[in-house]
């Protein structure tokens, strides 16, 4: 998922004197990276991060140095190195959620024919941790564990903002607002609908607002530390219609989640209806 918004891995914030800035400044920089845009170069990521070239090219070399930054075969212009993926397998191993979740997962993607993902969120998007697809279907979303999904439009993004408590949805919203600027009041009334509907029904959707042609229901859960965490199922729009994953996914998809949740000694979210 690629985007040329400034900061738009992270919400704005102000100096905070628990914060160390180039530390920040390096993490926005790491963040440019996506798998659509695995290629970045000075200009791109000055445009992206904001950034004066000076201090990137410290931040830059900091990083190449460290081995979270590799060159690539063209001149000044980066990728990802080995040492990012030495601390995410470190990241994902420490989940037990995605070993209780994946078979679970992995069976309703072989019975139905969905895929389907575990996320949680990192800045204001959604990152898939674990994701399942059935090895006979070639018709399912192009995401895989580390994919990325925007909180507003997506249903993962709407799962995890209805499962917050309301001072941190509020938080959020905010700086989805900032972020979004213009665009911003073309995408937050179906937002909102979907927030209230899942804190209403236990699920929401999103119908080709993520990725178009595409349709997906997903439900929030809570870790044994109420951390928020959400699952996701769907695929082609005409094959997985609104009627559909409301009738047949929504309701095994909240089941997989209540097993799942007291599996690891967490809980769903209360249902709040109106």
């Amino acid at each position: 998922m690629a985007n040329d918004r400034p900061g738009i891995h992270d919400a704005p914030r102000a100096e905070r004197p628990d914060t160390v800035s180039a530390l920040e400044r390096g993490l926005s920089v790491l963040r440019c990276f996506s798998e659509e845009r695995p290629v970045q170069g000075y200009a791109e990521l000055v445009r992206m991060t904001g950034i004066p070239r000076p201090t990137l090219n410290r931040i830059v070399g900091t990083l190449l140095g460290a081995g979270m930054l590799k060159s690539a075969p063209a001149a000044d212009r980066f990728m990802l190195g080995p040492g990012v993926v030495s601390l995410a397998r470190v990241f994902l191993g420490s989940l037990d959620v995605r070993g209780v979740a994946r078979p679970h997962l992995q069976a309703l993607a072989e019975e139905v024919g969905v895929s389907t993902y575990l996320a949680v969120r990192d800045g204001m998007e959604m990152v898939i941790i674990e994701a399942c697809r059935p090895r006979s279907s070639m018709l399912t979303a192009r995401l895989d564990v580390g994919s990325r999904a925007p909180l507003p439009v997506s249903a993962l993004g709407r799962a995890f903002l209805s499962a917050v408590d309301d001072a941190q949805r509020q938080q959020l919203i905010d700086s989805l607002r900032l972020l979004r600027g213009p665009e911003w009041d073309s995408v937050a009334p179906a937002m909102h609908r979907s927030i209230d509907e899942a804190r209403r029904l236990g699920y929401c959707l999103s119908l080709g607002e993520f990725h178009r042609e595409i349709n997906s229901v997903s439900v929030a859960l809570y870790g044994p530390s109420g951390e928020v965490m959400a699952l996701n199922c769907g695929g082609a729009a005409f094959m997985f219609t609104e009627q559909r994953l409301r009738e047949e996914l929504a309701p095994r998809l909240r089941a997989i989640a209540k097993d799942i949740a007291q599996a690891i000694g967490g809980r769903l979210p209360e249902l709040r209806p109106s």
